[in-house]
């Protein structure tokens, strides 16, 4: 893989991380006003008087993998020093914005602590990226085994960024398992069935078994050796992150309460429908892996309100994580949109099969 597209991929992930930053620091977007106070006076206001060490850990460690990508991504063209302090400034530019931006929104509050926080992640994450970064993404073992196992030729980087939103969508607790494309949720829309559970049953079991065999082939197009072994580790990887989830914002019991019939059976009957797909051409992948999307994006959409995850979130308190749970709830509900277009252009050079 030529130099260019490692560049890219490290460009992407900077552009898209800047992204998330800002939707997450803004959310929800709505009820903007001007208050009709000064701005920029959080600057010289005394630091907030509550305060916890998460809340501090979580402002630098939201802004390191932004150092981190932003210098790695100037290392390209700057020696390490000037990288490192052109991605700090670059941070502490941003977090200034949003802090400004979030006195016209009625539920933020801007805080000089918090921009302290985010430039010192940023400060932290661009040292290590500056010193690191190249080596890791392009030059280094990882790099080296990218070129190795993953194809090579035009949309490459775009599937690698899709694969990861993929994998944050199963952070999202409202998301039925493999399940995004939700626009009633994004939208506030009513359901446009009851619940029924013999009907939620099927409906769940196809959501699971489709949204498996088209996120696998996605992955599996994109690797040249071991796709079949890798594209499993991911897959597990899926379910890893979805039961974490679950415990996490709703408590160890509930853990595996994603574990339902109607996604077992879905669990089984996708991993089979990818395994034999993986044995087709590659332009028949790719139909089948667009078919998959289409049908599992459409039942996501009709499928009635899920009783079982509306009580467990009930009782959930997203405290911190309300704006990642907003970004994660956007994330979900667009990937199907993204993901159509990426499978219709993407053009990987031909290889010989290593499945």
């Amino acid at each position: 893989m030529a130099n260019g597209a490692r560049t890219h991929l490290t460009l992407y992930l900077t552009g898209s991380y800047l992204l998330l930053i800002i939707y997450a620091s803004l959310y929800p977007l709505t009820g903007w006003h001007d208050s009709g106070g000064d701005p920029a006076g959080f600057l010289g206001a005394a630091w907030p008087r509550y305060y916890t060490g998460f809340d501090l850990a979580t402002n630098v460690a939201t802004y390191l993998p932004f150092g981190f990508l932003c210098a790695t991504a100037l290392r390209r063209h700057l020696t390490p020093v000037p990288a490192w302090l052109l991605a700090a400034l670059f941070g502490g530019a941003l977090s200034l914005v949003m802090e400004l931006l979030q006195n016209y929104l009625p539920n933020r509050v801007p805080s000089n602590l918090d921009l302290a926080c985010n430039t010192a992640g940023t400060l932290l994450g661009g040292w290590l990226g500056a010193l690191w970064g190249a080596r890791l993404l392009d030059e280094g073992q990882l790099g080296r085994l990218r070129r190795q196992i993953m194809m090579s030729g035009y949309g490459v980087d775009g599937g690698v960024l899709l694969v990861a939103a993929w994998l944050m969508t199963q952070i999202s607790p409202e998301s039925l398992l493999f399940g995004s494309g939700n626009l009633r949720q994004m939208l506030d829309l009513p359901p446009v069935q009851p619940f029924l559970a013999e009907r939620f049953v099927d409906l769940e079991t196809l959501i699971a078994a489709a949204g498996l065999l088209a996120a696998g082939l996605i992955i599996s197009m994109l690797l040249h050796r071991h796709a079949r072994w890798l594209t499993l580790g991911l897959l597990l990887f899926a379910v890893l992150i979805k039961t974490a989830t679950h415990a996490l914002f709703m408590g160890p019991d509930a853990g595996l309460g994603w574990i339902t019939p109607g996604n077992s059976l879905g669990l089984a009957i996708g991993l089979a429908l990818w395994f034999s797909a993986t044995y087709l051409d590659f332009p028949l992948q790719r139909a089948v892996a667009a078919l998959a999307l289409l049908l599992a994006t459409v039942m996501v959409n009709v499928a009635p309100e899920n009783p079982y995850l509306q009580n467990m979130l009930q009782i959930w308190n997203p405290g911190h994580f309300l704006n990642f749970n907003g970004l994660t709830r956007l994330v979900s509900s667009l990937w199907p949109f993204l993901a159509l277009p990426w499978l219709m252009t993407y053009r990987p050079r031909k290889h010989e099969s290593h499945y």
